[in-house]
Order: structure tokens, then C-alpha cells, then sequence
């Protein structure tokens, strides 16, 4: 039976609500339209669309001069505006966020955090329209004799707790590899950095960044037939559901949607 380790650390994200800094928080954002914005919509903040997220996630979500970015925020930016709505942004843990618990407490309205869309989390979130196709890689340092996936045998491969590169390991290392959980990708890059495990299995456009931050490569990519969605509450809020695909409609239709994902995928 494959050996797997759950390493259970103190998430940097929580539910809490507090202002926004290495943890959890929240962050103002988006234009101040001064419209009815969202009428229809069951928002928790009126005029405002709070939205959760796991960050960090580069490029899909991170920190840079106090303020969040990225290819899903920057997106989500788009979104609101088109719909007349301001932006706050919540720092939360994944696991609450996949599995739709945050979205449940209403903590938020909506979850952007390069999340899959999945049968299993389709039981208790809806999605939008897929917004972005992904692969699965795996990460070593440079200097590792590991070559591809049959080569963990015998050694310790970390993933992000609850994503779909979890599951992906869990189905696919040799039997006497080590899997090893941890809460974000702020633990799970330290501890490849650091020599605590051997490799990182997690979504290709999060390991290609980190193979610009030292000595690290992909050794392979993994075709899981993934795409990205934006999720909500089952119930409640078919309007903003509605709203968020006619958006992202069109940025992809007035050439917004290239632009940024031009900005984060093609222009490195």
C-alpha cells in the first residue's frame, strides 16, 4: 500500500476575516462604478463582489505591492467591473475553498483559486464556464537522478492538500513512494527548496515559475484533461453565476481575456 503522509501544518490561510498580510485577509479592490451594482444578486456585501482565494498561487494569485494579483484576480477584476461591482479580496485556506465550505459559512460569493472543476466538487459547488486548461507536472531540483514519475520509488513527492496534483500522486507514484500534504504552495516550494522532499507534483504553470527561482526543472507534464472554473454556491446564486459567464464572454470576445492571459503564460 502506498505510504502517504499527511503533513499537517498551520495553514498561512484561514477562514478569518481579517486585514490582509502574510495570512489571511481581505483586500479592497476594483473600481468604484457608484451604480446599482449586482441588483439581483444575493451578495453578502451589497455592491460588492467578495471573492475567496488561496494565496499564494503564482501567477494565479499572489501578493505583489500590497496588493493582489494575477491571472485569476486580474480576471476577476474584469468580471466585477462588467458588472458594476466593487472587488474585496479574502486570503482563505484551499481545502474550505474546494470543498465548499467557505462559500457555505458566506464568507464569500464566489472562489477564484485556479480550482478544477470536478465531479466530486460539483456536488456541492457550481462552476462557471472553464476559464483555463491546465496540466499536472513534477518538479525536482536540477542535480536529482529522478527522471520521471516511476523514479519517486523509494522517495518523498509533496503535494498541495486537496488539489487534483494530490490526487493525481496518489494514483500514479510507485508503491513505496512517500506522498507528502501540506496546505499551500508557501510550504510545498520551501520544502522542495529545502531538501525535505524529493520532488513537487502540482499544476504546470505553478512549477514553471518556480523553475525561475533557482536550480529547479519539470521533468514531465501530465495531460489530465483539467480546466479551471470559478465557483459558487449551489443555490442562491444562479444570477451571479450568470453574470460571471456573461462577463467572461466577453473578455474573451473584446480580446481582454488574450490580453491577460498573454501577460501571465506568453510574455516570460
Amino acid at each position: 500500500m502506498r505510504a502517504r503522509v499527511p503533513f499537517i501544518l498551520m495553514a498561512a490561510s484561514t477562514l478569518a476575516l481579517t486585514a490582509c498580510g502574510g495570512g489571511s485577509g481581505s483586500e479592497g479592490g476594483g473600481e468604484q462604478t457608484g451604480g446599482d451594482g449586482g441588483s439581483g444578486m444575493a451578495l453578502i456585501q451589497p455592491g460588492t463582489l467578495t471573492v475567496c482565494s488561496d494565496i499564494p498561487y503564482p501567477p494565479f494569485e499572489f501578493e505583489e505591492g500590497g496588493e493582489y494579483t494575477g491571472f485569476d484576480m486580474e480576471l476577476i477584476r474584469e468580471i466585477a467591473s462588467g458588472l458594476d461591482l466593487e472587488v474585496a479580496i479574502k486570503d482563505v485556506g484551499f481545502e474550505g475553498l474546494q470543498s465548499g465550505a467557505a462559500l457555505a459559512a458566506d464568507t464569500c460569493d464566489l472562489g477564484a483559486s485556479a480550482m478544477t472543476i470536478t465531479e466530486d466538487r460539483e456536488e456541492n459547488l457550481d462552476f462557471s464556464e472553464p476559464y483555463y486548461d491546465s496540466l499536472q507536472s513534477l518538479l525536482i531540483p536540477e542535480d536529482s537522478d529522478i527522471k520521471n514519475i516511476e523514479d519517486l520509488a523509494g522517495k518523498t513527492v509533496g503535494v498541495q492538500q486537496g488539489t487534483t496534483g494530490e490526487n493525481y500522486a496518489e494514483e500514479n507514484v510507485p508503491e513505496d513512494a512517500t506522498i507528502r500534504s501540506y496546505p499551500s504552495d508557501a510550504e510545498l516550494f520551501p520544502a522542495l527548496q529545502s531538501g525535505s522532499i524529493d520532488a513537487v507534483l502540482q499544476d504546470l504553470p505553478v512549477n514553471l515559475r518556480h523553475t525561475e527561482q533557482g536550480a529547479f526543472t519539470i521533468v514531465e507534464e501530465y495531460d489530465t484533461n483539467e480546466q479551471y472554473g470559478f465557483a459558487v454556491q449551489e443555490e442562491g446564486s444562479e444570477a451571479l453565476l450568470k453574470g460571471v459567464n456573461k462577463e467572461l464572454a466577453k473578455l474573451r470576445d473584446n480580446g481582454t481575456y488574450q490580453k491577460i492571459y498573454d501577460k501571465y503564460f506568453t510574455e516570460q
